[in-house]
């Protein structure tokens, strides 16, 4: 069993692909909107690779700047979401073994917080339909920040929330951009691999091991 020499003082994760495996679901509500509203003929894999940070930077990624007007990107954003949510909700779960791992570091007194592009309505549907809210003593948003990953925004106001040292946390992340975020705020990183490949992450340095779930022995020695 490999084993992790580092204890950190606090853990942030991201929440999409991260506490929950639900990045298809995002992903084929932007879809079937640029398909099927839009009439677009972008592949789903297209989209697929788009899939970080805020919505409108997502539109703007695949659509270039100014192919809709503030109001269009509000709607386009809210539909989204909206499809998400109705698809993904019979499926909500945790990643195995997160419920005890929250558990676990909770009563081993490490602090914990969510450093998410989502935005605070998706975060409140998972929080509060998982009843988890209260492991978690800040919640940063992609509503609280002016610049998403891989931008260490996010993860840099968890940890002063937290009244942590950026060097003592420890990042729990599913996507290339979200290591590179942790990375550009100095802090150590496990990445989940539930929506890309190992050798996506091949160049960041501050990856302390891969992991499919929360049940993974290395995950004990950590607390």
């Amino acid at each position: 069993m490999q084993v992790l020499d580092f204890k950190p003082k606090a853990i942030i994760f991201d929440l999409n692909g991260t506490m929950i495996n639900d990045m298809e679901y995002h992903t084929k509500a932007w879809h079937s909107i640029i398909t099927e509203d839009l009439g677009e003929s972008n592949s789903y894999e297209s989209v697929k690779k788009e899939m970080y940070g805020k919505n409108p930077e997502v539109l703007e990624r695949i659509f270039g700047r100014n192919r809709f007007t503030p109001e269009e990107i509000i709607s386009l954003s809210d539909e989204k979401e909206k499809r998400y949510q109705e698809n993904y909700f019979p499926h909500l779960a945790l990643i195995e073994g997160l419920d005890e791992f929250l558990k676990r570091a909770k009563n081993n007194g490490v602090s914990m917080a969510i450093g998410s592009a989502a935005i605070l309505f998706n975060i409140d549907f998972v929080l509060d339909g998982l009843k988890i809210r209260s492991y978690f003593e800040s919640i940063v948003s992609a509503d609280d920040v002016e610049i998403s990953k891989p931008h260490p925004e996010s993860f840099l106001k968890a940890a002063d929330a937290l009244g942590v040292n950026p060097a003592d946390c420890l990042v729990f992340e599913d996507a290339p951009k979200g290591v590179e975020s942790a990375h550009n705020a100095g802090m150590k990183c496990i990445v989940l691999t539930t929506t890309h490949d190992l050798e996506e992450f091949a160049e960041y340095s501050n990856i302390l091991g891969f992991i499919d779930n929360f049940k993974n022995p290395i995950l004990t020695t950590l607390l």
